[in-house]
C-alpha cells in the first residue's frame, strides 16, 4: 500500500474514532481507552506518523493543545544517554552558541490598542475592549522552528508574544473583557505540590493583573479569581467577566500579565505579558520626548528551547520527593527581545525613546551599550523623575521598567552597537556570571551611516525637568512602621523547599492592613541569598535606605527560630554600611530591589501620588490585595501575603 493511500486510510479511520472519543474527551479530557486509540492513531510526534503534517498541526493547535494539564501525565523529554533516536536529539535544549546567529533578525514592535475614544475626535471618552488569551505558535528566530506559546491579543490572527501595547489616557476609564480561549492542557509544566489553581473539569486557569495599577480589589486580577476556558470553572474570588480601569494615577509604564495562583511562572514564560502606558498630554508634550516610531518599547525576556524550537522548562524539581517540578529559579541563555532571539534594530542617527522592562521570571538585567553610550533615565516604573539622570548602565530586577532616552548621534564612529547584559544569576551572594556570548548579549543596534539622510530631523530632546511629585518629602509623614522579613526555608542539604514572608503563607490571616489615604514605612529584611523585587499590588513604592546587618548569620539563626525582631535585637543587628538609593529610582515605583543581608526602608503610599488625594474608588472591598516578590518561581512557592486595605 503506497504513502498516500496509506495516510488516507489514516485519516478515515481518525474520522470514525473521534466521533466515538469526542464526548469521554470532552468530560476528562486526555483520559480513557477513546483518547488513547485516537491518540495511538494519530502518532503526530512519530517521525513515521500516517498522519499528514499538515493535520498534526491543527490538532496540535487545537482545545488539546501539546500537553495535559494533568502533572502525572506530563512525560519530560527524555535525556541523551536514556534515548538517543532523532526525535530525542530534536527535543533536547538548543546549543544556542552554535545554532543560532545572533542579530539576524530585526526587533518587531507589538501592536498599539488605543485604550480610549475621542469624542468629536477631540475629547477622549471612556471605552471597551475584548482581549483573549490563546494559544498558537511563535517563531523566535528564523533559525528555528515555530514553537507553541500562550499570547494575549484582540483575536487569534492579531495575538503576539508579547501581547498588544494598550495606551490609556489618566482619568479616562477603560473596561476590558479578558477571554479565556486556552486550551485543555498547558504547554508547560506546573507543580501541584505548591498552593496552586487546579480546574477540576480541564483547561487552563489564568487570570490578568494590571502590574501597577490603581484600581479596586475586585479588578485587581486576584491569584484566586482565576477562570478557565468561556468561564466553564472559576476559582473563589471570580466574580466578574469584565474589569474596569480607572486609570486615575500619575502617569507611566505599567504592564500586565497572567497572575493565576502558582501558575505565574508557567504561565508567563508561555508567554502571558504584554505593556500598558498611561498618558497625560498635559505633562509629556512639554517635555518634547522622542514620539511615534522613535518611542519603542523593549521588552527583555530570557528563554531556553528545545531542539525543535519549544520553550523548555525543568521538568524535575531540585527536591523532586516534596516539589516534583518546582525550582527555585528559572534561567535561559537565550535573550528574547519582543519576542525574538537576539534581535537587531536600524536607527538613524537621532534621539530615541526606549521603555524598557525585564519581563523575565528570575534574571535581574544590569545593560550597558558596547561603546558606552549612556542612557538618560526620564521615568521608573509608573513615574516619572523629578529630573532626568543619565547613568551608563540600569540594573532592572524582574518586573521593573526604565524609561530612557538614548542619542544614538553621540555614536561619532560606531554603526553597531550592542546592549549587553552583565549581571549574574541569581542576582545576590554567589551568583553566576553571564556567558559573554549567550546571556551576555541582549541585542544590537545598527546606526545609520554618517551622510545618510533623514526625512524626520530630530526636535525631540532629553528634558531638564521630570515631575514635582516624584519626591518622597512631597507626601505626608509615614502613620505606620512595620517589619517585613524575607526567608528561604532550606533542607538540611541545603536545598530550597519554600520562600515565605514573616513566616507566614498566603493562606494565613492577613497581618498587613494599612489605612486606605496614608503611607507607611516598611523595613524590608532580607535573610536569603537573593535580592528580591518586592512588589506591592496598589500601593507605590520609594526605598529610602538599604541598612547592612551585622553579623547576619546570628539574627538569622534567631529569626528562624523566633520570629520576632524585638527578641533577636535588630537595632544592634542593623548597624552596618548603607548602600545609596541610585538616583534613577528614586520616584515612586511599582518593584523595589531588596538586597541579601540588608535592611531596606520603603515607604509605601496607598494613596495617589500625584496629587495627594484618596483613591475615588473604595479600596477596602473584597477580594483584597496581595504584596510578594516579583521572582515568579518565588511567588509561586509561596513568597506572597494577603493585603487589605482598611477604612479610616
Amino acid at each position: 500500500m503506497g504513502r498516500r493511500i496509506q495516510q488516507l486510510a489514516a485519516v478515515l479511520l481518525l474520522a470514525a474514532a473521534v466521533v466515538a472519543a469526542v464526548a469521554a474527551a470532552r468530560d476528562e479530557p486526555r483520559r480513557g481507552s477513546q483518547w488513547d486509540t485516537v491518540m495511538s492513531m494519530l502518532n503526530c510526534r512519530s517521525d513515521s506518523s500516517l498522519i499528514p503534517s499538515y493535520i498534526c498541526s491543527v490538532i496540535g493547535k487545537s482545545r488539546w493543545g501539546w500537553g495535559s494539564d494533568d502533572p502525572d501525565e506530563y512525560t519530560a523529554p527524555p535525556a541523551a544517554e536514556e534515548d538517543p533516536s532523532p526525535a530525542a536529539r530534536r527535543r533536547r535544549p538548543v546549543m544556542t552558541t552554535l545554532n543560532l546567529t545572533k542579530y539576524l533578525d530585526p526587533l518587531p514592535q507589538m501592536a498599539r490598542i488605543q485604550g480610549y475614544d475621542l469624542w468629536n475626535g477631540i475629547i477622549p471618552v471612556p471605552t471597551n475592549l475584548t482581549i483573549g488569551m490563546y494559544q498558537k505558535t511563535w517563531k523566535f528566530h528564523s533559525q528555528m522552528n515555530e514553537t507553541p506559546v500562550f499570547v494575549y491579543g484582540q483575536s487569534l490572527e492579531t495575538a503576539t508574544f508579547p501581547g498588544p501595547t494598550i495606551v490609556a489616557r489618566q482619568g479616562v476609564w477603560l473596561d476590558v473583557k479578558w477571554e479565556n480561549h486556552l486550551p485543555d492542557a498547558h504547554i508547560l509544566p506546573w507543580d501541584p505540590s505548591v498552593p496552586v489553581a487546579k480546574a477540576t473539569k480541564g483547561g487552563v486557569p489564568t487570570v490578568v493583573h494590571l502590574h501597577g495599577g490603581a484600581h479596586p480589589p475586585e479588578y485587581d486580577g486576584s491569584a484566586f479569581a482565576w477562570f478557565t476556558r468561556d468561564f466553564n470553572e472559576t476559582g473563589p474570588a471570580w466574580t466578574r467577566t469584565t474589569y474596569r480601569y480607572p486609570n486615575v494615577q500619575a502617569p507611566g509604564n505599567l504592564w500586565y500579565h497572567d497572575h493565576a495562583l502558582g501558575l505565574t511562572r508557567a504561565s508567563l514564560l508561555a508567554g502571558l505579558l504584554a505593556a500598558y502606558i498611561i498618558e497625560k498630554p498635559e505633562i509629556e508634550i512639554p517635555m518634547n520626548l522622542p514620539s511615534g516610531e522613535f518611542d519603542l518599547h523593549l521588552v527583555i525576556a530570557d528563554r531556553e528551547f528545545y531542539e525543535n524550537g519549544s520553550i523548555f522548562m525543568n521538568t524535575t524539581g531540585t527536591l523532586p520527593d516534596i516539589h516534583p517540578q518546582w525550582q527555585p529559579e528559572y534561567f535561559g541563555m537565550t535573550m528574547t527581545v519582543n519576542g525574538k532571539a537576539w534581535p537587531y534594530l536600524n536607527v538613524h542617527r537621532r534621539r530615541y525613546r526606549l521603555r524598557i522592562l525585564n519581563a523575565c521570571n528570575a534574571r535581574y538585567l544590569d545593560i550597558r551599550f558596547s561603546n558606552g553610550l549612556p542612557f538618560h533615565v526620564i521615568a521608573a516604573d509608573s513615574s516619572y523623575l523629578f529630573a532626568p539622570v543619565t547613568v551608563s548602565h540600569l540594573v532592572l530586577s524582574p518586573a521593573e521598567i526604565f524609561d530612557v532616552v538614548v542619542d544614538f548621534s553621540l555614536a561619532p564612529t560606531a554603526t553597531e552597537i550592542e546592549l549587553l547584559n552583565s549581571a549574574p544569576y541569581p542576582y545576590g551572594l554567589n551568583g553566576t556570571a553571564p556567558d559573554p556570548n549567550l546571556d551576555g548579549k541582549v541585542m544590537k543596534f545598527n546606526v545609520a551611516p554618517y551622510g545618510q539622510l533623514d526625512d524626520t530631523p530630530d526636535n525631540s530632546k532629553v528634558p531638564e525637568h521630570g515631575v514635582p511629585y516624584a519626591n518622597v518629602s512631597a507626601l505626608p509623614p509615614t502613620m505606620m512602621t512595620r517589619y517585613i522579613v524575607l526567608y528561604e526555608n532550606m533542607t538540611t542539604d541545603n536545598k530550597t523547599m519554600n520562600l515565605y514572608i514573616n513566616g507566614l503563607r498566603l493562606e494565613d490571616p492577613v497581618t498587613e492592613t494599612p489605612r486606605s489615604g496614608t503611607t507607611e514605612l516598611w523595613h524590608v529584611i532580607n535573610l536569603t541569598g537573593d535580592n528580591h523585587p518586592l512588589h506591592v499590588h496598589l500601593g507605590t513604592l520609594q526605598a529610602i535606605q538599604m541598612r547592612e546587618l551585622i553579623d547576619p548569620l546570628t539574627f538569622k539563626d534567631c529569626m528562624i527560630k523566633n520570629n520576632n525582631t524585638n527578641t533577636c535585637n535588630l537595632l544592634q543587628h542593623a548597624v552596618g554600611a548603607t548602600l545609596p538609593v541610585p538616583e534613577e529610582e528614586k520616584t515612586w515605583k511599582n518593584v523595589v530591589k531588596v538586597p541579601p543581608n540588608f535592611v531596606t526602608s520603603v515607604v509605601v503610599a496607598f494613596l495617589l501620588v500625584e496629587t495627594n488625594q484618596f483613591y475615588p474608588f473604595d479600596a477596602t472591598t473584597e477580594p483584597g490585595f496581595v504584596y510578594h516578590c516579583h521572582i515568579l518561581d518565588h511567588e509561586d512557592n509561596a513568597m506572597i501575603r494577603p493585603l487589605k486595605l482598611t477604612k479610616w
